[in-house]
């Protein structure tokens, strides 16, 4: 169990404020800023059901990008040549439950909850996921490492995504 009394409240501040401002950034489509938040290794993951994280690089994912597949997946979307993004859906996320699990040298480790309501062809949808993500500290901020969202029921019946977690 993590020891929150541990974590200065500046720190949980600025780790908050990074986590809704990724938020933002995917809500309003900015995906070139998006992509410049990431330290450039680590992955972005959605896995199916509750494998553990030691295993994922070796499991079925929905998703599972480095670097380059992070890249590719939004010029995907940007280019419109992705049949789920087209039209794009639009988003309203709410991040919240922020719990930072580890706090050392400068890697930090960060559990939140997270909605994302979608709207697309006049119909709505919410999806909720435990999301972790492992954060470098940087000059004046953070840079993420990786990326792992765990949708609830994502080992049930999931529609195409038109966007990112």
């Amino acid at each position: 169990m993590n020891d929150m009394s541990r974590i200065s409240s500046t720190l949980l501040t600025d780790v908050t404020g990074f986590l809704w401002h990724e938020a933002d950034l995917l809500d309003r489509k900015d995906y070139d800023a998006w992509l410049a938040l990431w330290s450039g290794k680590g992955h972005y993951v959605l896995p199916i059901g509750d494998t553990p994280d030691a295993e994922l690089a070796d499991a079925l994912n929905l998703c599972y990008d480095n670097d380059k597949m992070r890249r590719d997946r939004i010029a995907r979307f940007q280019a419109g040549f992705s049949i789920s993004s087209a039209p794009p859906a639009e988003t309203i996320r709410t991040v919240s439950r922020i719990v930072i699990d580890l706090a050392e040298g400068d890697r930090l480790t960060v559990r939140s909850a997270e909605h994302v309501i979608e709207d697309k062809f006049g119909r709505q949808r919410v999806w909720a996921a435990n999301v972790t993500h492992r954060l470098v500290r940087v000059d004046g901020g953070f840079r993420i490492q990786d990326k792992i969202v765990r949708l609830l029921n994502s080992d049930g019946m999931l529609n195409s995504f038109s966007y990112l977690f």
